[in-house]
């Protein structure tokens, strides 16, 4: 037997959770064919020494945000360099495709103006098609997005969707999962699907179900609106019979750290009646959305023009003020930090805290908020400091919690390395491996690994993908877990992680010795049964 790649004697983590064996692995093209002892074939391309490292199934971020990320800076080397072989995209309910009508006129300039991106598709096969065509170095799937569908429907409209609107988002939300996504993704806490009605959810959660996917839900509410926030959607999953996964499951704001052992209580009564409830985390205290989170829901109505012509308005910044801006419960803005902005002249404010911010404008800080906010149309990226570190580990000890990034992909050069992205982007899973399995102790490796491998595999319905077996795709990772770690900080993102020896992707080495090779070997992950 003569094999592309021979990897030897490293501790093999099959990626089920159980302890690593001394095994050799060998690869004959974009599949493991053998795992085990002795498995020496007569000759091999390339023959790889795993002695004294850690050899797993690729790293798959069930929680990303790399639909357009991956159009800009396909080679992807911020989830390369840190063993990511797969992502699942789509979530919080904003998906590249399906899309159409003015938010699709919206979005395409919006990408054409900072980007030069020309958004040449509408559903998903032909975006899928795009993705292939410009050659990526990981695999994506990709959730539907209920945000995007209902923008493409009825805009930013504040109301139930009429029956046309309705059927329009069923219908392309249809053909999506027939051509290949793997479920329904929805941001209720985000202008539109913040103004859709329970049923609405309902019914677009049991077509995905029906198709076979998922229900990936970035909640109404985090913080002070939680629980009744998890209430909601595990009713929308048990009543339209689809698996639910809690994005990014958190306690936002020291006010609702207490809230977590009920929270946990109602997700775990709900698996003991029967519904299938799974969640994801990335392993930060601060969260990372756009400013204009910040505003009630009623500001964030309509197109992006419609809501920065609104932040003019005298009248409504006096209604915000009253909403937001005073009373005990009046954001502290010391602990959100400005990440990144589009215009040249707001570009010294990136990595600073919105409070300075205004001292630098010179502006007191609300004021300064919705003026930056207009300037920028309202495209903001902020990190908000709002999460306890306790609670975190509560979390991400939970066996059904698995990780992501709750990222897109970036380098360190190209159009998506300015500005100060969180570092979760760049050090999640080397994170999760190097300070919280090693250091903290939190779980054992082999627990660590299952989180980020074969367990959202089995969720997304991914069959032939992370596990070490026979027949599988030859997505793999060595790394040292005695030197493994994250770099990144939030005053210095851009940082790739130590540690991580060699990544193939599809039997193809993606990185090598902490470097990207210039492979992009990346495909498409499907729904099982859906049209190519």
């Amino acid at each position: 037997m003569t094999v592309d790649i021979f990897i030897r004697g490293g501790r093999v983590f099959d990626g089920g959770g159980g302890p690593p064996v001394e095994a050799d692995i060998a690869i004959q093209g974009d599949r493991i064919i053998r795992v085990g002892r002795d498995v020496s074939p007569r000759a091999a391309h390339r023959v790889i020494d795993a002695r004294g490292l850690a050899v797993c199934p690729g790293f798959v971020d069930i929680h990303g945000h790399s639909d357009y990320h991956l159009l800009l800076t396909p080679t992807a080397e911020s989830a390369v360099l840190q063993g990511v072989t797969s992502e699942i995209g789509g979530n919080c309910g904003y998906a590249a495709a399906p899309i159409w009508g003015p938010w699709w006129e919206d979005r395409a300039k919006s990408y054409r103006d900072v980007y030069g991106l020309d958004h040449g598709w509408h559903d998903v096969a032909a975006y899928f098609r795009r993705l292939l065509d410009v050659g990526i170095s990981i695999n994506f799937g990709l959730l539907i997005g209920h945000n995007t569908l209902r923008g493409s429907a009825m805009g930013g409209a504040d109301r139930a969707p009429r029956p046309a609107e309705m059927e329009a988002m069923v219908a392309a939300l249809e053909r999506g999962m027939g051509e290949g996504a793997l479920g329904l993704s929805t941001g209720l806490v985000n202008s539109p699907a913040c103004f859709s009605p329970p049923e609405e959810l309902v019914t677009l959660t049991a077509v995905a179900g029906r198709r076979g996917g998922v229900l990936a839900t970035h909640m109404r509410s985090e913080g002070d609106g939680l629980l009744e926030a998890i209430q909601e959607v595990i009713a929308a999953a048990e009543a339209a019979r689809t698996p639910l996964q809690i994005s990014h499951l958190k306690t936002y704001g020291e006010r609702n750290w207490g809230k977590l052992s009920q929270a946990f209580e109602l997700i775990e009564s709900a698996q003991r009646r029967g519904v299938d409830v799974t969640a994801d985390r990335y392993p930060y205290t601060a969260a990372n959305t756009g400013l204009q989170a910040a505003l009630p829901g009623w500001a964030l109505e309509g197109s992006k023009a419609e809501q920065t012509a609104r932040l003019g308005d005298p009248t409504v910044r006096s209604r915000i003020r009253q909403e937001i801006g005073e009373g005990p419960n009046a954001r502290d803005w010391s602990q959100v930090m400005i990440s990144e902005v589009t215009q040249p002249q707001n570009r010294r404010y990136q990595g600073l805290r919105v409070d300075a911010a205004a001292r630098v404008a010179g502006k007191e800080t609300l004021p300064f908020v919705l003026d930056l906010l207009q300037e920028e149309q309202t495209q903001v990226d902020a990190i908000y400091f709002t999460m306890s570190e306790e609670n975190l580990q509560a979390i991400l000890r939970k066996p059904y919690v698995m990780i992501g990034s709750d990222s897109g992909c970036r380098a360190h050069y190209g159009p998506l390395s300015t500005g100060r992205p969180h570092p979760r982007t760049f050090g999640s899973f080397a994170r999760v491996l190097g300070h919280y399995a090693r250091d903290a102790r939190l779980f054992d490796l082999s627990t660590a690994i299952r989180k980020m491998t074969s367990d959202p595999c089995r969720r997304m319905g991914l069959a032939d993908r992370g596990w070490i077996r026979p027949g599988n795709a030859a997505d793999v990772v060595l790394f040292d877990p005695d030197h493994i770690r994250d770099t990144a900080t939030y005053e210095e993102p851009i940082r790739y992680p130590a540690g991580v020896h060699m990544v193939l992707v599809n039997g193809t080495v993606a990185a090598e010795a902490g470097e990207y090779t210039g492979a992009r070997a990346g495909r498409i992950l499907r729904r099982p049964a859906a049209t190519s």
